[in-house]
């Protein structure tokens, strides 16, 4: 792999060579995949918000305008632009317009604060930063404001506005430390020509929390996240038919791409993006859009489950829940194929990878019992103990992996990485799991000293 970025570590040739020769990297941007999904599915909706909807033809309109309008305003292939929004179109179009640029989107947890986000700033270099002007009382562009003065690097912001209501910052304006302020909705300009990228390269960052306290920066390529979120999108046979609701944060790996977003947008089918995970809505939205797949966390699902009697919806749309995380208690996992007449599939995985997933023709016993097995066949897993010592079948240990969309380091993070990945590139997890006899995982607990995720996957208990 080659990286625009100093700080990422490369896959070794060998399994570059391996990768590309069995077709899971297949050269294509995300971007470029965007423009193809336009052709081919135009006037089918993409993405629903509500009472908003945008076709595929639209979405890609949007991009290729709020592109031009970023290199406008002064961003540039190469740059790093902080992505901290809500589930709103916004979210979607502003991270595929900064690919489209050639900028690389560190995409953010929406509940992060000004330590968090400054850190990212200043690992990143981030040069621009896109979030809500305020969000459920917080105000995130004083956050930014007071970090921009600290440093070098922010110089641009750009500030999402719900519709219906205004900035109390107004329109475009600078500050004393000369970071330039524009409402996001203001960023559009006439299209230009595409520009040529390398799949090979950062499409993105993603965000996992360590014990040192501060976020670790995941580097994602196209090349790997395409065939991440097309192989599970492939395992679930996600079709033009299916519609994705995500319940859960979208900057969630399992919301935005396993096979959440991208996914179902890889597909042609249809993305409901959901402002809260609350019964009321979430339940709602499964009627309304005849909604076929979601994910959700077991606290989510228990809530969608015990929901009052005026929240409940007809949700026999859907054929396939997904439940990210453990623990999930059985009593609550045996409750939702009565409750919703469909499938459960299990799903653990971090922003780093491993993804593991039961598989839909599984039998109950291994569903209700255990995480499955990883999404690629390229995936190796081992299990080990303290000494790194591979443990016998049915013995738990530490889960260390490694794969076609697991990346070999974190940003910028060397020291951390000699910790948390073997000499021979594989990721220690920090997740305790056993293996069963046929070959699935089971996720026990998990070690202290290990990196965690932001993804809203809960953690595992003992």
């Amino acid at each position: 792999m080659t990286s625009l970025l100093d700080g990422c570590t490369p896959w070794p040739e060998v399994f570059v060579d391996r990768y590309w020769a069995v077709g899971h990297w297949r050269g294509n941007t995300l971007d470029n995949l965007l423009r193809g999904w336009a052709l081919e599915h135009g006037p089918r909706t993409a993405l629903v918000h509500g009472t908003d909807r945008l076709t595929y033809g639209q979405l890609n309109r949007r991009v290729d305008r709020t592109a031009a309008g970023f290199r406008l305003r002064g961003l540039r292939p190469g740059q790093r632009v902080v992505v901290q929004l809500p589930n709103v179109p916004e979210f979607v179009l502003t991270v595929f317009a900064l690919m489209r640029v050639g900028a690389v989107p560190v995409i953010c947890p929406l509940a992060h604060r000004a330590p968090e986000v400054s850190h990212l700033v200043q690992v990143t270099e981030a040069t621009g930063y896109v979030g809500p002007a305020t969000s459920q009382g917080f105000d995130h562009t004083a956050m930014v404001a007071e970090i921009a003065s600290q440093g070098p690097f922010l110089r641009r912001v750009f500030t999402y506005e719900a519709p219906g209501t205004s900035s109390p910052y107004g329109g475009l304006a600078t500050d004393r430390s000369g970071c330039h302020y524009f409402p996001l909705g203001s960023v559009d300009a006439p299209p230009e020509p595409p520009r040529a990228q390398s799949a090979d390269h950062v499409a993105f960052f993603l965000t996992a929390s360590a014990s040192t306290g501060a976020p670790l920066l995941v580097p994602r390529t196209h090349n790997d996240y395409v065939y991440q979120a097309r192989a599970a999108a492939e395992l679930v046979s996600l079709t033009e038919h299916d519609v994705y609701l995500a319940a859960l944060p979208a900057d969630a790996n399992v919301a935005f791409g396993a096979p959440g977003i991208i996914g179902t947008l890889s597909v042609g089918g249809t993305v409901v993006l959901a402002d809260t995970p609350d019964p009321g809505e979430c339940l709602a939205a499964v009627e309304r859009e005849r909604v076929t797949l979601t994910s959700v966390t077991p606290a989510v699902v228990q809530r969608w489950l015990d929901a009052p009697p005026d929240q409940r919806a007809d949700v026999r749309s859907l054929r396939l829940v997904q439940v990210a995380g453990a623990p999930l208690e059985r009593a609550t996992a045996e409750r939702i194929g009565p409750a919703w007449e469909c499938g459960l599939q299990r799903v653990f995985g971090t922003a780093q990878g491993p993804l593991l997933l039961t598989r839909p023709a599984d039998p109950d016993e291994t569903v209700l019992t255990t995480q499955g097995r990883p999404l690629s066949p390229d995936d190796e897993i081992r299990i080990v103990d303290g000494g790194d010592a591979d443990v016998p079948d049915g013995g738990t240990g530490e889960l260390l992996a490694r794969g076609p969309y697991i990346p070999r380091g974190h940003y910028r993070a060397p020291e951390y990485d000699a910790r948390a990945f073997t000499a021979d590139g594989y990721f220690r997890t920090g997740a305790l799991a056993r293996r069963t006899p046929d070959g699935n995982l089971v996720v026990t607990g998990r070690l202290e000293e290990a990196p965690r995720r932001t993804d809203h996957e809960a953690p595992p208990g003992p």
